[in-house]
């Protein structure tokens, strides 16, 4: 079956919402977009209109304004009070179908900020159209998803920019650099951490009185759209408000610490190493430790994913790395990676979305001598070294790439096969932890499982 054949079927199967539109994507033919003058508006729409959409359009509205000639022109949501906010706000019309955002031929990229389990589909139907895609981390749900979404950019040439704008921080490229430069030797370990203890931080938001499928005006959710390929829930026999305002909780719709959190870890991590790279094996574990009820009605669960969470991943190139997080508990550990002769500290204080006024790099010294003596030359009798690292607004730097990318035709910072690779270790992190096993990944066939794979 072709690349384009398993594309389509994959659009088809998860297609919902009997309509008079005709499936989105499932024609063979791509789009190639409109051509886009010098002096010509990009014109973005935003699907996905809940908390994070609200603020990255509206972010995408700054910088469009100011740096990069970009107007917001259509939102959708199938929420009708968020979708009635930020159509007021950006002044724009807007749809509670995004389809009817696809088909328009004035949009030039899209902003896609839905739950997980429809970034992949909205994301490969907007490409097939000709559009560019400003697409919410994480990238996808699956691993089968990440693999379309790198085969379809290369096919249809269009430009998608993950949005985790962590990966716009100075202090990445600048490790990057430093590890080209054979500053640590030989990369062994890579660590990290996400940590949060807060209510919004263990994802309840709070949920709107009266709103659901039966909400009459604003109040309306079209519940049927917001399930899409997700498995059939009733909106009042399981928790559907619970489902749809905190669905980060749900194994439905997100892999919880995993996609949410480690992202904003995995992604830069996948930059500073030079290469990015698949995992070949991964182990997770953890537990539901701290938050096991529902705060406003115990007789409920709280959340099917774990509220603690930790990762190991192993490389084909001789490293790993080892993530934790934890919604109970807010210290982080910090950033770094360590060689053999050196360990890079990227974010001492371990926040990776966390601002770094420099990067450290601490030698590994035995007896007051280098253990690599090659690094003598470049620590110059020093055992450690400070690289100062530029303050920026990593959203809007992030932002104004994407624009300016849609422009040039150059890859994004987090282009799809860099944030593939983090995506393969995240979901299959959750693989291995709902099924108690370690997984194991050959980048060759893009094939996963819990035995090894022969080499």
């Amino acid at each position: 079956m072709s690349e384009n054949s398993t594309r389509r079927n994959f659009i088809a199967a998860s297609t919902v919402a009997t309509s008079s539109l005709a499936a989105a994507g499932s024609n063979s033919k791509m789009n190639p977009g409109r051509v886009i003058g010098a002096n010509d508006k990009i014109n973005v729409a935003v699907i996905g209109a809940g908390g994070r959409g609200t603020y990255v359009s509206r972010v995408f509205k700054q910088v469009g304004e100011k740096d990069n000639p970009a107007k917001i022109v259509a939102v959708c949501d199938v929420y009708q009070k968020r979708l009635d906010a930020n159509k007021a706000y950006h002044q724009c019309d807007g749809s509670l179908d995004y389809r009817e955002i696809l088909n328009r031929s004035d949009v030039d990229a899209v902003i896609v900020a839905t739950p997980d389990h429809w970034h992949a589909k909205i994301a490969l139907e907007a490409m097939d159209k000709g559009k560019d895609v400003y697409l919410e981390k994480p990238m996808c749900h699956t691993v089968e998803e990440a693999r379309m979404l790198s085969q379809t950019v290369r096919e249809t040439k269009r430009i998608l920019q993950v949005g985790s704008q962590t990966t716009s921080g100075d202090q990445w490229h600048k490790a990057k650099k430093a590890i080209g430069d054979g500053m640590i030797g030989k990369m062994l370990l890579s660590q990290g951490s996400y940590h949060r203890n807060s209510v919004e931080g263990e994802w309840n938001y709070k949920i709107d009185a009266g709103a659901g499928p039966d909400g009459k005006g604003e109040n309306y959710i079209d519940w049927k759209m917001y399930l899409g390929s997700a498995p059939k829930r009733d909106w009042v026999k399981d928790n559907g408000a619970d489902r749809f305002f905190r669905f980060r909780k749900y194994w439905d719709y997100s892999g919880g610490i995993a996609t949410d959190l480690f992202f904003h870890v995995v992604a830069p991590m996948n930059v500073c190493w030079g290469e990015a790279q698949f995992p070949t094996k991964v182990m997770a574990g953890g537990g539901i430790y701290a938050f096991d009820k529902l705060p406003e009605d115990p007789s409920k669960p709280d959340r099917e994913v774990p509220d603690t969470f930790n990762v190991m991943g192993d490389y084909a190139k001789g490293h790993s790395i080892v993530l934790s997080s934890s919604m109970a508990n807010s210290q982080h550990i910090p950033g770094l990676i360590r060689g053999h002769g050196a360990s890079l500290i990227m974010v001492e204080h371990g926040r990776f979305e966390g601002a770094a006024p420099y990067i450290t790099l601490k030698a590994e010294m035995r007896n007051k001598k280098y253990i690599v003596p090659e690094l003598e030359d470049k620590f110059k009798g020093e055992a450690e070294i400070k690289i100062p690292v530029e303050a920026v607004d990593t959203m809007k730097t992030h932002v104004g790439n994407f624009l300016s990318c849609i422009r040039s035709r150059q890859q994004p910072t987090l282009n799809v096969e860099t944030a593939a690779r983090a995506q393969v270790l995240i979901s299959l992190a959750v693989q291995s932890y709902r099924q108690g096993k370690t997984m194991y990944f050959d980048e060759r066939t893009w094939k996963y499982s819990d035995r090894p794979f022969r080499s």
